[in-house]
């Protein structure tokens, strides 16, 4: 180590804390990805890389009215003159660029394989060929008249403009997507047209609110069409903060098949959404069962989009049907907002009313730029057409001093007071400009240069006439979006959310037909169909055998409470069917090997039961706070270092508890609390190891009734073990069932 650090030179060795170098590093990287790749000026909306890809095709002269090149071509002149990255960003960009289904104004003209809705890549780009578009013109007009500021390429061998004088609100017309370091940008496509109105309305009136605005600019206009469904409230709220999002749903209408028959078709997806990943997930819904209502999904798309959706039966509501698709796929989706720009050079979350205001303020110096490399090259000019006058008003002395003067140069300048420059023009003058006609030609250019001249002195002076100049060309880009062309006209529109009760209307859809779930031992469920199963002929694996069984519909849902007090629900539709041995129960629900079910029974939010476990403590709940969506279940019973014995339901106004040292107690059921979660009161004391092993409610008028031997027997001196909560309670009465419970 010695013998390579003597030889190097010193000022190589960096002595500094290793936290302190990568702090330094990493703040240079974040920085740099920041304002040099993910975040768009808010001037221009382009990103660097945008940036020079269109200057580079203006330096390639690929016009809208030109040629095509080939993209290879293109890829290769910005990677080399302006672009220190890789070509498959470079190209990347450009595809973007040229997708008219990813930008609402393509500013890349393409020829070629580009890619596609569905999700297909483009071809390579030495098969594909583009140039600009009439929009890309727009953003780069001016460029030529000192409009913008030029900087360094990054091998300082030419110069790049370092944001375009943008003649349309590009940032908001385009939008724009981006993640940098610790911040990302989200900004969707906008109506340049109705940006445009609003920009002139704010230079108009200056303090207008961003409600005013959206007069015109009434919310996002993606080019892929779509409906946006997002309240008028949440919008202004977004634009005001600049932070927010939009909820679009795919555009649909009601084909008529005949017969009382019908299809849905759906003519515009969201944006940003691949058509065949769409349906992709829709045809797995229809494979899982989660979509009752819809029969099947086709694309019959061409050059537009047509996706065919049938549904299950002609009674299913269109609005219902649709509805449910929204909730579980991407025919609805939302945009989010987060207008986080580089605005003087830092990134910044700005509000609609700010970005555009931020913009006209570019706009006012690119006018003003303008205009004084105008006024310049007009002085220019006009110093050359007085040194002509001259030349013409003295005409032979002129020709007699380029005869006779060996350096006519000096000669001239000293005889007729003229300057360098106009001496020179002057000896450059061909013979055919000596005529009458030039000179009155000349006299007329020099007339209007001179009104120019001061027209555009007024505009340099006058702030008004500066904001009358951006407002005037504002107007003229509008023409080029005039709403009323196929580029111009509003793709998305607005609408509300229809009110519709899904649940209900999915329940009615349902077929309801009588099943009969079983639950091995080893914990393999079925649905079977119908009722009044006979047991005997119910197949299990080797080893197997039935454990719990119970009859429900098919709309049912199923509880099933397991050792450690959890509640889990199912669908009874959605169980494996009555062929084969069904499906081990942890595959639906998330269920430990150390834990068992205990109980299992059809949902009836209404019902109350009674939850016991063996530390002897309970409580009564009603089954609707048993319902659960999560597979991990509900937390319902906490039985400390015990666990959940029984369950059973609420049918009298007495308890009857019975622990493994078969002393039973009775008392009234009203000495429960009513809880919807929880570990509850004492039901009965127990010494040594003695556990709760069974709990029946009945009703007094009625009596103790038990199951022993498979027969019913009545216990009419119950009321001997009749007790208060929480007492040991006495040894089971004669006849008790040997095993214990109540139950046999």
């Amino acid at each position: 180590m010695s013998d390579l650090k003597d030889g190097m030179p010193d000022d190589r060795i960096i002595n500094e804390p290793m936290s302190e170098a990568l702090s330094k590093r990493y703040l240079a990287y974040a920085l740099s990805t920041i304002t040099a790749r993910a975040l768009p000026d808010v001037r221009d909306g382009l990103k660097p890389v945008q940036r020079r890809i269109l200057y580079g095709m203006r330096e390639l002269k690929l016009n809208p009215e030109g040629g095509y090149r080939k993209c290879a071509k293109i890829v290769g002149d910005v990677m080399g003159n302006l672009h220190p990255h890789g070509d498959s960003s470079i190209y990347d960009t450009l595809v973007r660029l040229a997708q008219d289904f990813t930008v609402r104004y393509p500013l890349v003209d393409g020829q070629g394989n580009f890619g596609n809705i569905d999700g297909d890549t483009a071809a390579a780009m030495r098969y594909t060929e583009s140039r600009m578009t009439h929009a890309a013109q727009l953003l780069l007009e001016g460029l030529d008249e000192n409009a913008v500021d030029f900087r360094a390429t990054y091998d300082e061998n030419d110069e790049e403009p370092v944001v375009l004088p943008a003649g349309f609100p590009n940032l908001l017309a385009n939008g724009a997507t981006g993640i940098a370091v610790g911040m990302a940008t989200s900004i969707p496509p906008h109506n340049a047209a109705e940006l445009i109105d609003a920009a002139r309305l704010l230079i108009e009136k200056p303090k207008a609110t961003t409600a005013e605005l959206m007069d015109f600019v009434k919310g996002p206009d993606f080019p892929t069409g779509g409906v946006i469904v997002e309240p008028y409230e949440s919008m202004l709220d977004a634009y005001e903060t600049g932070r927010g999002s939009f909820r679009m749903r795919a555009r649909w209408n009601v084909e008529d098949t005949g017969r009382g028959t019908y299809q849905i078709i759906v003519t515009e997806i969201p944006y940003q959404v691949q058509k065949s990943r769409l349906i992709e997930k829709l045809s797995e819904l229809i494979e899982a069962k989660k979509v009752p209502l819809l029969d099947d999904v086709r694309d019959e798309s061409a050059e537009d989009v047509r996706l065919v959706l049938v549904p299950r039966a002609k009674t299913v509501e269109p609005d219902v049907l649709m509805e449910s698709l929204f909730k579980l796929c991407d025919l609805e989706t939302r945009f989010s907002l987060n207008m986080n720009v580089l605005h003087k050079g830092a990134p910044q979350v700005m509000g609609l009313k700010d970005v555009l205001q931020a913009y006209l303020d570019h706009r006012r110096e690119v006018v003003v730029r303008r205009a004084e490399h105008r006024l310049e090259k007009i002085e220019k000019r006009l110093h050359l057409l007085e040194g002509y006058l001259i030349a013409y008003l003295n005409i032979d002395e002129v020709i007699r001093i380029i005869r006779t003067e060996d350096e006519p140069k000096p000669v001239l300048m000293d005889r007729f007071k003229l300057t360098d420059t106009q001496a020179e023009a002057i000896l450059n003058l061909r013979l055919r400009a000596l005529r009458k006609l030039e000179e009155m030609e000349i006299r007329g250019e020099h007339k209007q240069l001179l009104e120019e001249r001061e027209e555009l002195k007024l505009l340099i002076g006058s702030t008004r006439r500066q904001w009358t100049k951006v407002s005037k060309e504002l107007k003229t880009a509008r023409d080029a979006f005039d709403p009323d062309t196929e580029l111009g006209r509003r793709r998305a529109s607005f609408s509300d959310v229809k009110e519709v009760d899904l649940a209900a209307a999915l329940e009615a859809s349902k077929p309801k037909e009588p099943l009969t779930v079983v639950l091995s031992r080893q914990g393999w469920i079925r649905g079977m169909k119908g009722h009044g199963l006979d047991t005997d002929s119910v197949k299990f694996k080797d080893g197997d055998e039935l454990y719990l069984i119970e009859e429900v519909m098919s709309t049912d849902k199923i509880i099933l409470m397991s050792s450690d007090g959890r509640a889990f629900t199912l669908n009874a539709d959605s169980l494996p069917g009555g062929r084969g041995h069904g499906e081990p129960i942890r595959l639906s629900i998330q269920l430990e090997d150390s834990v068992d079910i205990v109980d299992m029974f059809r949902f009836e939010g209404e019902r109350k039961r009674v939850m016991a476990s063996s530390t002897g403590y309970g409580f009564v709940v009603q089954e609707s706070e048993l319902e659960s969506n999560r597979k991990a279940g509900k937390q319902a019973v906490n039985a400390g270092d015990g666990e959940l014995v029984c369950c059973p339901e609420v049918e009298g106004d007495m308890i009857a508890v019975v622990g493994t040292n078969k002393k039973m107690l009775i008392f009234p059921l009203s000495d429960l609390p009513e809880m919807a979660r929880g570990k509850g009161n004492k039901l009965q004391s127990y010494s040594g190891k003695a556990q709760l092993r069974d709990l029946i409610t009945f009703d007094k008028r009625d009596g103790l009734i038990v199951m022993t031997g498979g027969r019913h027997r009545a216990f009419p001196e119950w009321k001997g073990w009749k007790g208060q909560r929480a007492q040991a309670g006495k040894v089971v009465p004669k006849g008790f069932p040997r095993g214990g419970t109540f139950t046999g």
